[in-house]
Order: C-alpha cells, then structure tokens, then sequence
C-alpha cells in the first residue's frame, strides 16, 4: 500500500523558516517524482516544487524560487522541503504527492500526480 505522510508544518513568524518532510512507504522514488503543493483557505491547490528521482532535476513555482528548496534522501525514502524567508502568503496545508509517470514539463498540474498525503499545515504569522 502506497503511504506518503508529511510532517514539519508549524506557526512561525514570518521570515522564518520551516522544513517540510514527506516520507513515503510502499514505493520507491527511484522510478517516480515527488511534488509539494499547497492550499490556502479559498484557493485552488497550488504546484509548489518538484523533484524526479531518475535525474534530480527540480522545479519551482515562481513565488516561492530563491527561498524554497527541495530535496531528496533515497535511503530513507523521504523528500524535503525547506522554506526560508517565509511570508504571510506561505499560510497554506502543504502536501506532498507522488507522480508514477514522471513528466516534468506538467509538473504544477495536480491532476497527475497518483497519491496524496494528508497534508501538514503551515501558518505564518506577522
């Protein structure tokens, strides 16, 4: 059974920083990509970062390139997100998902990815 479980989200004042940790269970991320999403209150889900495990290239929403980074650890099948410099517009329930048939150029499209984790909420407070 394919399990993917996020952790690290917290209240923090802005210009702080978070690490975001998914770990997944019942697969590997050696043949499939990782994504981050968000949702605040009201708004759509939102792609945040991706990372594939066949090349390690990764990708950024635009709002959040130069602050977040994503990575990847094989041996413990885990995938992390690390937030600096955060603002109030980070506020959100991030999740992390897994895409079985990677294809980079779609990454930011929600609809693809083939499992979910429940979500980790970050708040960022002024």
């Amino acid at each position: 059974e394919v399990q993917l479980v996020e952790s690290g989200g917290g209240l923090v004042q802005a210009g702080g920083s978070l690490r975001l940790s998914c770990v997944a269970s019942g697969f590997t991320f050696d043949d499939y990509a990782i994504g981050w999403f968000r949702q605040a209150p009201g708004k759509e889900r939102e792609g945040v970062s991706y990372i594939s495990s066949r090349d390690g290239s990764t990708y950024y929403a635009d709002s959040v390139k130069g602050r977040f980074t994503i990575s990847n650890d094989g041996a413990k099948n885990t995938v992390y997100l690390q937030m600096n410099s955060l603002k109030l517009e980070d506020t959100a329930v991030y999740y992390c998902a897994a895409d079985l048939v990677p294809d980079p150029e779609q990454w930011y499209k929600a609809v693809r990815y083939d499992y979910w984790g429940l979500g980790t909420l970050v708040t960022v407070s002024s």
